[in-house]
Parts: structure tokens; sequence; C-alpha cells
């Protein structure tokens, strides 16, 4: 592709073993997982001192040799030649490149002509004055600099004079894991029966391993079925000049202490799917760094993603993210601290599974694809786009609803991926995950959709009452509640088994089923006043009366619909075009309920109505092309101020539906631009800029908080994502 545009990372690359080479590889791979293909990562390796040869994969497009200043300024003329090159983003580590303090990566920074970025993972507080030399002269000559804590920003700011505007905090990337307990990987490990504490790594003498071992005898003692696992080879560079010294005095240390039934080495480097699984074995981590600047750890992070709490030594890194209600901070080289924390943690399950949650609540902002998208705010600025848009929609996944959904219905909630069935069942949720398998089934016919179907069809049957009524709650025992009648959820209800007997995919008995739930339904609706029933039942209708059309139908729909028109009416002015006096939740189902009245009568009153109150709520919802739902903190009262906080991705998917539906009816291409803007909601384009749908999981998460993502991922919201995808296929 001529015109795609190239990021080139210089860097260290796998097979290098080396941590900077594969933070390289999982951020590429996230950018490319997001931007392709408006955007392609290449790389440009760094290897040491020539003496090493690697077999690379293709994304390398040039090598580098650390201490060959010609080879820094040769390559940068070939960089500056090459035109689809449009950023360089420098991968920083001292060590990693030649000259006193790196200071090589200057010469290549004078040559090159392209714009370039640097990622700091080291910011060294005090600097000497030729360390704070070259430091200064890299930000001279770089457009932005990204460092991964706030500390980092700190010293930059304080130490090296370097001005805030250039700086961007943008933390270190984890991987996308389910928050689960032990049980399943100690088993897998066959280590069931054991408490394990785990530290992963290159092994170096920095470590500090020997201060956890000497802590051991004391907490062997309470908890005699404890192992302690040290995860990692030998780091490479030491090996070569030390060999497994640092290992022998471990491994001595071990015996003198008579530990070598709570000790044990996996003396090996790594696949990411192995260290995930130790992590996610352990009861704590240890992270024993003995380097106080330290102002990066991935293994930190990456053991805080997995949900587990850490006992860690008071490095920049950990001082800024290990507060109390994740772990424990102890002393540098103090057994006696490290003993009395782990005996702490072990002691109370209780507070050590809160530790649990805490952690991985605090890193969902970290995981690589939000990285990505932080990481692509600001490569825009200089690759000549206005906007760089997630360009791999994900595959449709249906693997979380069929999680949520057992042999009665699916589950209202779930904690974090894992149902809830004490949350029990709602109509609500079994008529939209109808509507959603409905569809799916009708595009792509597999199977299991139509058993799904069955099982939500048969729920929707089972709370229907003598009178036609369709309650909305059952509990995990499938006792209906029949105290409390709920017209949003007979009115949803109705739009799905109007839906799904206008499919022509489904076979006949269960479109015959639906219409005789529909036909008995029917009658409750003449009794409803909430505007969002009312539109619910009249799309139920309008896809009822394809297969059966008649005037009677066509008579209630027209009955739906002025009743709509008369609350716009009466609500409306030059400012307000809307059916109420506030804006609150689902809103698009009021607009999207007036072009359908319009696709069925042709009454041109209806499709103005339609048009007004939708641009009039795009007018409210989008910032910059940017989709703002209404937040459920407040809603929007007419002459007031527009919550924003606890944003619904129920609000999103119908908004996305009715969208495509306007671009449907009217022709009009704004509202596929709009659509496509409120889709990429889920994606990250939100004000948070983090994603709300998990492509782990095939889950979506529940609302956008303030701060925060709800990193629960129950039906409603899983199914609100589906709804957009599925219609997102049909343009």
């Amino acid at each position: 592709m001529e015109n795609q545009s190239i990021i080139l990372y210089m860097s260290t690359f796998p097979p290098r073993e080396c941590g900077i080479a594969t933070f390289t590889k999982d951020l590429t791979d996230a950018v490319d997982n997001k931007f392709f293909p408006t955007v392609r990562s290449r790389i440009l390796a760094l290897n040491r001192n020539g003496v090493n040869i690697y077999n690379y994969p293709r994304k390398v497009m040039f090598q580098l040799t650390d201490n060959d200043l010609d080879g820094y300024i040769n390559t940068a003329k070939q960089i500056n030649k090459t035109k689809t090159i449009k950023l360089v983003n420098i991968q920083h580590e001292f060590g990693i490149f030649g000259g006193a303090y790196g200071e090589y990566l200057l010469a290549f920074l004078e040559i090159l002509e392209k714009p370039a970025i640097v990622t700091f993972h080291s910011v060294l507080p005090n600097p000497e004055e030729k360390l704070k030399k070259v430091v200064r002269s890299i930000a001279d000559r770089v457009e932005s600099i990204v460092v991964m804590t706030s500390t980092g920003i700190k010293i930059l700011r304080e130490d090296y004079g370097i001005i805030n505007t250039k700086i961007h905090l943008i933390p270190h990337g984890v991987h996308v894991v389910n928050y689960e307990e032990q049980k399943k990987e100690k088993t897998r490990l066959g280590l069931k029966d054991k408490i394990i504490l785990c530290s992963f790594g290159m092994i170096s003498s920095g470590k500090g391993y020997e201060y956890v071992i000497e802590s051991l005898p004391e907490v062997v003692k309470k908890f005699p079925n404890l192992i302690y696992l040290i995860v990692g080879e030998t780091h490479p560079v030491v090996r070569k000049h030390e060999g497994e010294n640092y290992r022998n005095l471990l491994e001595n240390k071990i015996k003198e202490l008579g530990l070598e039934k709570h000790v044990k080495f996996y003396n090996k480097y790594l696949e990411l799917r192995e260290i995930i699984s130790f992590i996610k074995a352990s009861d704590i981590y240890i992270s024993s760094s003995l380097t106080p600047e330290q102002i990066t750890s991935g293994t930190l992070v990456y053991a805080m993603s997995c949900g587990r709490p850490v006992v860690s030594t008071p490095f920049l890194h950990a001082k800024d993210i290990v507060a109390d209600d994740k772990g424990r901070l102890v002393e540098f080289k103090n057994p006696e601290s490290y003993s009395k924390a782990i005996l702490e943690l072990l002691s109370d399950e209780m507070k050590r599974r809160e530790m649990e949650k805490n952690a991985y609540a605090y890193t969902r902002h970290m995981t690589w694809p939000n990285v990505a998208l932080s990481y692509g705010n600001i490569f825009k600025e200089y690759l000549g786009l206005p906007e760089i848009y997630v360009k791999r929609i994900p595959e449709i996944n249906t693997t979380h609803l069929n999680r949520l959904t057992d042999d009665f219905g699916i589950i209202q909630f779930a904690n974090y991926a894992t149902p809830d069935i004490e949350s029990g069942y709602t109509l609500d949720d079994n008529a939209r995950a109808l509507f959603v398998c409905g569809k799916y089934y009708n595009k792509f016919g597999e199977y299991k959709q139509l058993k799904l179907i069955k099982t939500y069809l048969d729920y929707i049957k089972y709370v229907q009452a003598k009178d036609g009524k369709l309650y909305n709650y059952v509990d995990k025992h499938k006792r209906v509640n029949f105290k409390e009648f709920s017209e949003d959820a007979h009115g949803r209800a109705v739009y799905a088994l109007g839906f799904t007997t206008a499919l022509k995919a489904v076979p006949p008995d269960i479109k015959e089923q639906a219409k005789q739930i529909l036909l008995k339904g029917l009658s409750p609706i003449d009794n409803f006043l909430n505007a969002r029933s009312i539109a619910f039942s009249l799309v139920g209708l309008h896809y009822y009366n394809k297969n059966n059309n008649s005037a009677e139908n066509i008579s209630k729909i027209k009955k739906l619909a002025d009743y709509l028109v008369s609350l716009y009416e009466a609500s409306y002015d030059k400012e307000w075009k809307w059916f109420e006096e506030k804006l609150t939740y689902s809103n698009s189902r009021l607009p999207e309920a007036m072009f359908y009245a319009y696709l069925s009568t042709k009454d041109k009153k209806y499709l103005d109505v339609a048009k007004a109150s939708l641009d009039f709520l795009i007018s409210k919802t989008f910032h910059n092309n940017i989709f703002v739902p209404i937040g459920h903190r407040g809603w929007y009262v007419k002459g007031g101020e527009k919550s924003y906080y606890d944003q619904q991705p129920v609000d999103t998917g119908c908004m996305v539906q009715t969208l495509i539906l306007a671009h449907k009816t009217t022709g009009e291409k704004k509202y596929i631009r709009h659509a496509s803007n409120a889709f990429h909601w889920f994606l990250g384009r939100n004000y948070l800029k983090q994603m709300i749908y998990d492509d782990k999981t095939g889950g979506c998460f529940d609302g956008l908080g303030e701060k925060t993502v709800n990193l629960n991922r129950g039906a409603e919201s899983t199914l609100a994502y589906l709804t957009a995808r599925l219609c997102l296929l049909s343009i």
C-alpha cells in the first residue's frame, strides 16, 4: 500500500531476550490491531555489539548495531529517504544504545528529518551533569515524550527542566486477562494444595530474591504448605559476564535455611501464556527490586493486572501504584519486613481477596488496547491524518452471550465475566437476547443460535400471565414476580416478538410461537402511557405487520404513533425538539419508532418528527465527533445541565441502531457517519479513552463512570454491543 503510513519503532525486538523487546512487540501488535491498515508498524532493531545475529520477523525493516556510531547516522539517512515512514517512536532504555548514557542516539536524531517521539522506560532522578545533558538533548530533538508514571513526569520537569507540554503519561501496557481465583491454575501446575508466592523476570542480582528467601522460615512455620516460585531464566547479559553466580548463591541460601521444599526455580524464558499461568496461580506476587529509582516495572503491572496482591519494595513505580488497598510495601533488604507483610496477607483471606479485585480494577486502563489508543492519539498529530480510526472492528463474538445463558434464559448480571445466578433473569434481557440471536441467525444460519432463540422465546412465554401481561423478573428458583409489572419490559418483548415473526430464516414453528405470545400481549398496550413502552410496541407491530399485513395493524400503529406525536408537540419548542421534558435512557428509541411509523404508513408527519427529534438528540450527544450519551447520574432536564457520568452501553447500542435506520430511511449520509462514531464509543472513542467492549471475553463492560469503567459484563451491556455490531453488517 503506497499511501500507507509507517510508524518505525527504534527498539530491541524478539527473538532478542529483553524486556524492552517484549514491550515493543506487544505495543506494535496492539497498535496494528487497532489502526491497520491506516498505519503499519515496522521496527528498527538494535543489536548488541554486532555479536548476536537474530532471525527477525518481517516486521523488522532495519537493523543497527548499538556501538556503531556511523550506523546511527547512515540508518537515519535511509529513513529520511523512505517516504512511507511518517514517524519514529524510540523505545528508550540507557543500556540498549551506544556511548555514555546512550549518547549515540543523539547522532541519529541530529540527522533524522522525520518527527520522533521517545518513550522513556527509565527516568533517573538527581542526574549527574553528563546524564542530564544527554536526556535534555534527546528531549530537545523529539516532538513528544512518553513516560509511564506521574513520578516520571515530575522528575523530567524538576530534575531535567523539561517542559510539561512535551510530556505525555501512558502507562505500561498489560494483557487482557479475566479475573479468576487461583484454583484452576494451581491444579494445572500440579500445586493445587499449595499456598503460592511468585516472582518472575530475568534473574540478576538486582532482583533481591535472597531477602525474600531469608524471610520464609518465619512464614513456613505458620504455613507449611507454602511454596515460593522464582520464574525466569538468568538475564543473557548477566549469564555472559557472570555465569550463574547469582542463581548459585540463591540455591546455597535455600539449602542453608532448609527451604528446599519451599522454593522452586523455573529456569526458562517464558511464553506469555506461561507467565500468566504462574501469576494466576499465585496467592501473592513478590516484587523485590533493589533499585530505588526504578520508574517502570512490567512484571509488577502484569501481576496486578491478573488481580494479584503485591508485596513490593518501595522503588518509584511501586510507590506510585501499590497503595494499601492493593498490597504492601516493604523495606529494601529487610527479611523481617517481608515476613510481616506476607504473614499479614496470608492470615486474612478477606483482605487479600479485596486487594485482588482492587489490583485488577486499577489496571484496566493499562490494557494493551487502551494503551494503543493512547499512543494513537499522539501519533495522529504527526501523521497528517485528522483522526486515526480503529479500522479493525472486532469479529462478532457470542462467547459471553453463551456463557450468560443457561437452559432457562439469559442471566441478568455478572461478577466480572462470571454469570451471577443470584441476580436472576429479566424479560428485558431475554427480549434483547431474542432480537440479537434472531438477527444473528437470519444472517449466518448457525444452529446453536436457533437453540438460543427457542430458549429466550420459552422464557417470554413462561412470564406471560392469563391477561396477556408479560412480567419482568424471575429469580434463580424460576419464580416469577407477578407483583411488579413493567411497561418497558412488556414493550421490549413485543418489539422482539414482532421482529422474530418477520425473520425469513427462522422456522415457521418458532415464528408461530412468537406470534401467539405477541397477539396475547397486545391488549395491555392499550393502557400504556410511558413513551418508551409505546415506542417498543409500535416497532414490534411494524415488524409483525410485514408478514401479517392488515388495516387493523396499521390502525394500531397509527394510534401509537399519534400518541408519541402528541407528547412531542406538548414538549416542543425551538430549543427542545423532544417527546419529554428530559432526556433519560434509550432515548433514540423514540425517533426510531417514528421512522418505523413512517415506513408502515407513509405519513410524512411521522418522518418529520423522526428527523427533527433525532437531529436534536444528535446535537445533545455528539461533541467533536465523539458520542457522549446522557449520563444515568442525573439525566438531562430541559433548561438544565446534561449529566455526563455513568454512561450506559444500552444507550450507545440503540443509538447506532437508530442512526443506521435513519440512513436507510432518508438516504442521508450524515447518519452513517454518526453511527460509526457512536459505535466507536465501545472501542475507546469516549471521554475516558478506554475500551468498553472486551474482545477477550466477548462481553461488554457495564458502564462508563466518572473515572473508571464498570468491569462487570452483564446481559444488558453485552446485548447492547452485539445489537450495534450486528446492525453494522447492513452498511
